[in-house]
């Protein structure tokens, strides 16, 4: 037995080891604009012409094409494209959205310059929804996705290990949810300003994402017992922080890990978040059924594994045998 043990720590740590610099370094090392939303607005020929030299670059850009400037800052803001070029009379113009990602706007704005430099002509950079002046690169947002999934695996943790089941369970997962979206928010959004927009909203995204990752922790280790608290706990820390494309944005991470991250409470969350704080909700609904259905499944998770648990009691002590009766002669 302690032969197995000691080769289990030998083989294992270097196998988590491994996962966490593949999740971790892997999207980092990769990053690269794949099929960034980018809209092109202004007269046909000028937009033909803007086209083709982004289209250069093979498949970094996904092109739309808006009638005039108006309609392309109009989609900027609604999240529909992450910026837009506009041809007229002065030149091109380059629409931003920093607030929905520091490391894209600057990323459009490389990647335009380089595209015109040839011309001779100055691009204007107009940033149409801009981040927090208290956070212009975003850093303390992307931070924040760390300590929140941590909060939410504690939570689906603590919750297994005290063994509550059913509806304390469910007032536990809850009840901690709500707390810490209140103190994310204080923290995020009245201390460090690093996020806008209605305070209790934010609250509330920040509740719903800690809630999200706790139930689905919570739920799997209700239905697969400390294997599923183990795998939750895993998915949430190495598939959905380092996926969640907090710092960047979808697009700019390998695929499939932009997608998956999209589909883990860590990384709609932080859309969501982006979302509420600086667009007026636009662009909410995918991010918001996303950490819904999370919160939703592992609840019923944790309700059904209760059941079953309460359909299978505990093996008590066997039973003595009577001792055999002394005949009488």
């Amino acid at each position: 037995m302690d032969t197995r043990r000691l080769i289990a720590v030998i083989v294992l740590v270097p196998v988590l080891v491994s996962l966490a610099l593949w999740a971790f370094a892997w999207p980092a090392a990769r990053t690269a604009p794949r099929d960034l939303p980018l809209g092109v607005a202004g007269p046909p020929a000028a937009v033909a012409q803007l086209e083709q030299r982004l289209v250069g670059r093979g498949d970094a850009f996904e092109i739309h094409r808006y009638a005039d400037e108006s309609a392309a800052r109009e989609a900027v803001e609604d999240r529909a494209v992450y910026g837009a070029l506009v041809a007229d009379g002065q030149g091109p113009k380059l629409l931003t959205a920093s607030a929905a990602g520091p490391a894209v706007a600057q990323l459009l704005r490389q990647a335009v310059t380089e595209q015109t430099s040839a011309s001779g002509t100055a691009v204007r950079v107009v940033d149409v929804v801009p981040a927090p002046a208290a956070d212009p690169r975003g850093a303390a947002l992307g931070a924040s996705v760390l300590p929140l999934a941590l909060a939410g695996i504690a939570t689906g943790a603590v919750t297994t290990l005290l063994g509550l089941r059913g509806v304390r369970a469910a007032v536990a997962l809850v009840g901690a949810a709500g707390l810490t979206g209140l103190v994310a928010a204080a923290i995020a959004h009245s201390w460090l300003g690093a996020v806008a927009g209605d305070w209790w909203a934010t609250a509330g995204v920040f509740g719903l994402s800690a809630l999200a990752v706790g139930a689905g922790v919570a739920g799997s280790a209700a239905l697969l017992g400390r294997p599923g608290l183990v795998l939750g706990g895993a998915v949430m820390m190495l598939l959905g922080n380092p996926f969640s494309a907090a710092s960047s944005a979808p697009e700019l991470l390998p695929r499939p890990a932009g997608a998956i991250g999209q589909w883990l409470p860590p990384g709609a969350g932080t859309s969501l978040l982006r979302s509420v704080s600086f667009f007026d909700g636009a662009a909410a609904t995918g991010p918001a059924l996303t950490l819904t259905w999370w919160a939703v499944l592992g609840l019923a998770a944790v309700f059904v594994g209760g059941a079953l648990r309460r359909r299978t009691p505990d093996a008590g002590p066997a039973p003595v045998p009577a001792p055999a009766a002394t005949p009488v002669s």
